[in-house]
């Protein structure tokens, strides 16, 4: 394994933005920036053997600066929504940027999506790590996070989420890359073919709030539990689908127990024979078909993207569970590790 770094840039605040690159033994790459501890690359073949970039992002570091896209990034210290910004823990109330409105997403308009990371490469693994201080964007406790990149000669992509706090506190990390296994640049993802190791998903209401039902998705559009193209019901006359403008909904992973690796599915392209399968200790599944990407800077080839040109797969806790007890909980208590992790398998058919 091979890790190259180099310096991206420097930020208005004269902070360096580092690039870096991981490389197999068969030339595969993933690139990395402590610029929101993200994915900037993910450089597979297709069956013929040919390399393309299968993850959408920029060419310019500028442009991940506040990008509402948060392509590629680790996004916390809650990522997805909180309902109205509130939560309560403890017995004591915490209100929350409405940066979404009238939600909280993705831990706020600082979080960590938007934060420069401490960078650094251990043997073959590249590792980013961040303070969030107590008070940090309305949230409770000093959090000490990392997030360990691990790329292997079999093109698959681990990644470790960890943190603890000082303080009781609420955490969800997950990472936001956005895929088209076709390549970053070609296009609508809606032919693509993905399956999904998920009975029941989160309705929501118009916000996007859960419900705090965990429903069938049988005889709905929300069914992927046998591979299908992402477009054949996204255009369906079905409520959670005119919420969203499309999927942005949160699947309930089959046969998930904390703490175990578990399966969450396939995304398929049958024209490069590109696949990527899903495994994470998370109880959720958040499927975003990038239904508001139009208006984004261009793409790394210079093509501005448009609306459903790639879909983030991001495994999860489920969103709001602070204020909904049924659900997984997503508290963190003092002295405690929160750990859990990612896997992504890349594959050829």
């Amino acid at each position: 394994m091979e890790i190259e770094q180099q310096v991206w840039g420097f930020t208005p605040g004269g902070e360096a933005v580092i690039l870096y690159t991981m490389r197999n033994a068969s030339g595969a790459e993933v690139r990395l920036t402590n610029l929101g501890a993200a994915v900037v690359s993910i450089i597979v073949p297709d069956r013929a053997g040919n390399l393309a970039d299968v993850v959408l992002g920029y060419g310019k570091f500028e442009n991940y600066m506040n990008d509402s896209a948060a392509f590629g990034k680790t996004v916390g210290r809650y990522a997805n929504r909180i309902a109205r910004g509130i939560f309560t823990l403890d017995g004591q109330e915490y209100r929350l940027a409405q940066n979404n409105p009238p939600n909280h997403l993705h831990g706020g308009p600082d979080g960590f999506a938007n934060r420069i990371w401490e960078g650094r490469v251990e043997t073959n693994r590249v590792v980013f790590a961040l303070i969030s201080p107590d008070g940090d964007q309305n949230y409770p406790g000093e959090l000490s996070v990392e997030v360990i990149y691990d790329w292997d000669d079999d093109n698959v992509l681990d990644i470790t989420l960890q943190a603890h706090a000082d303080a009781p506190t609420i955490v969800n990390l997950t990472n936001h890359t956005y895929f088209n296994l076709a390549g970053e640049s070609s296009g609508s993802v809606l032919d693509q073919i993905l399956q999904l190791d998920a009975s029941r998903w989160l309705p929501t209401d118009a916000t996007l709030i859960p419900t705090g039902e965990l429903v069938s998705v049988v005889d709905t559009p929300m069914d992927f539990r046998q591979a299908k193209p992402i477009g054949r019901d996204i255009d369906a006359d079905f409520e959670a689908l005119n919420y969203g403008g499309g999927y942005d909904h949160c699947w309930v992973i089959d046969g998930w127990e904390p703490g175990k690796m578990t399966e969450n599915g396939t995304l398929y392209d049958p024209v490069s024979g590109r696949a990527v399968t899903f495994s994470s200790t998370q109880p959720g599944v958040q499927v975003y078909t990038g239904n508001y990407l139009q208006g984004t800077p261009a793409g790394k080839s210079g093509r501005p993207y448009a609306n459903r040109d790639g879909v983030a797969i991001e495994c999860q806790g489920f969103p709001d569970a602070p204020n909904h007890a049924d659900f997984p909980s997503q508290r963190l208590g003092a002295g405690e590790i929160y750990r859990e992790q990612i896997s992504m398998r890349f594959t050829v058919r």
